[in-house]
């Protein structure tokens, strides 16, 4: 059963009763701290933005949007979006394409969490992979577009961005895979044998650092804004996972579609034909990436995967571990949960190409 992320996320709605704030508070600070402010403030909820609540701000003809954290008790390191306003703004002085930051208020007096504000971008979303949405002789050039944004990313120097201590330079895959082994043990419901096995080999077995560069950590095709017209992003979103870390693998994470099926909480080329779709194949996307990375080539490519794969693995492990505490019960989280089990043996079965040679 797979989720119509177009249907669940796409546009806005009113503001859920447990994320309501006082809409005269909130514009009584856009007129001291929002440059060119003007006018009277309507506020709508976006579906989207889970995790950090996120809203359309309108006033004066012009449109905003504004993430914050939620209401309520969090983790400490929980919904930083101090950190995305910081990686945003940083990026703002390079060619990487990001929304237009104005404010980050921690003041929980305006509206009761810390937030920022950022411009609204206009433009389009592809939900899946195979962009069903568009002409088959347009699909090349948007993954064409999807190559440039990240290899621009990738190219910044943090240092003379400002983003000094962002993140550890160094370990990224080492300490990624602690975090994820962590979260996997914290919610294991059965005993999954490639989950034990790659829990011991990965570390064992890995790539020399490719860094440090801006890693986003969630680098996927909705995750971008295309211009309306043109295959080429406007702006990149969702930067609550970003950190200084390893580029290959946040690139090798951005290929993840062409080594899954489409399934709950995945979505996969594998079951497509990707020339026939109008689609590069990975290799072709790799030179894509590699051509504006100066990369020849790319070393350790089955270990990236592996551990990439390994890593939705956890993840969908701890939908599992919520679905069997009772904290999530949609279908969409179980059969999220379920994949697990495959997702570990993929990876595992990745890995015997490394160990294999």
């Amino acid at each position: 059963m797979a989720v119509d992320r177009a249907a669940e996320f796409t546009g806005t709605q009113d503001v859920r009763e447990q994320h309501r704030f006082e809409v005269g508070r909130l514009e009584e600070y856009m007129q001291e701290h929002v440059e060119g402010f003007s006018g009277s403030l309507q506020v709508q909820q976006f579906k989207g933005g889970q995790s950090n609540p996120t809203y359309m701000l309108e006033a004066g003809g012009k449109k905003y949007v504004m993430r914050r954290k939620p209401p309520g008790e969090l983790l400490k390191s929980a919904h930083a979006v101090d950190r995305e306003y910081r990686v945003i703004t940083a990026l703002g002085q390079t060619d990487v394409p990001v929304p237009r930051t104005y404010t980050l208020c921690e003041d929980e007096s305006v509206i009761g969490t810390w937030f920022y504000i950022m411009d609204l971008v206009e433009g389009r979303i592809f939900w899946t992979p195979d962009l069903p949405e568009v002409e088959k002789d347009e699909r090349r050039a948007i993954y064409e577009g999807m190559a440039d944004a990240f290899a621009k990313l990738h190219m910044v120097d943090y240092l003379k961005v400002g983003l000094e201590g962002f993140g550890k330079p160094t370990d990224y895959i080492a300490r990624q895979i602690h975090v994820w082994t962590r979260q996997y043990r914290n919610s294991e419901t059965e005993t999954i044998e490639a989950m034990d096995k790659l829990i011991e080999w990965l570390p064992e077995n890995l790539p020399p650092d490719e860094g440090p560069s801006i890693v986003h950590g969630d680098f996927r095709l909705d995750n971008m804004i295309f211009h309306p017209t043109e295959p080429r992003v406007l702006a990149i979103l969702d930067w609550e996972l970003s950190t200084i870390g390893d580029p290959l693998a946040d690139f090798s994470y951005n290929c993840m579609p062409y080594h899954l099926v489409k399934q709950a909480n995945t979505t996969g080329l594998v079951e497509h034909d990707v020339t026939e779709l109008g689609i590069p194949s990975e290799a072709d996307y790799i030179k894509m990436y590699g051509s504006r990375t100066g990369r020849d080539r790319i070393d350790n490519w089955d270990y990236y995967l592996a551990y990439n794969i390994f890593r939705l693995a956890a993840i969908s492990q701890g939908i599992m571990g919520r679905v069997v505490a009772g904290t999530a019960a949609s279908a969409q989280a179980i059969e999220s949960g379920k994949n697990a089990r495959p997702l570990a043996e993929k990876a595992w079965a990745q890995a015997q190409k490394v160990i294999n040679g």
